[in-house]
């Protein structure tokens, strides 16, 4: 097994392919589709890295973002955010509240690798809380 990864998406069909794409990469993988859920995830094992949508239904993804940010033992845990949400304002606002990285839906899976493999192998710094 690679990494751990947490996939966090409400939308099935979506969260299905992710976690599919990541296990067949040979991921670890973890799964929720609510923030409530998400947060139950970071107990042991911990994930290495999060798959953040940044629209959970009524929430905002970027809470997780935000609350992980927070957290001392967390903080340094990368959060990619896989949105519909792709303009340059968007992505200057989900990198403004915590994320690391964005990649658009729908999603392309080299450019994900490329950000998985920069964040969990080459040794990419999460940023300090904001």
């Amino acid at each position: 097994m690679k990494h751990r990864v947490l996939v966090v998406e409400d939308n099935p069909a979506n969260r299905e392919l992710l976690c599919d794409w990541l296990q067949s990469e040979g991921y670890g993988v973890s799964a929720a589709a609510t923030l409530e859920e998400a947060y139950c995830c970071f107990g042991d094992p911990r994930p290495e890295v999060v798959l953040l949508d940044v629209q959970l239904g009524a929430d905002d993804g970027l809470a997780l973002a935000q609350w992980l940010r927070r957290q001392p033992e967390l903080r340094e845990i990368p959060v990619i955010a896989v949105t519909a949400h792709a303009m340059a304002v968007d992505q200057a606002r989900i990198l403004e509240a915590g994320c690391n990285g964005c990649v658009s839906k729908p999603v392309d899976f080299r450019s994900l690798a490329v950000q998985l493999d920069h964040w969990l192998t080459q040794g990419g710094k999460v940023s300090p809380a904001r």
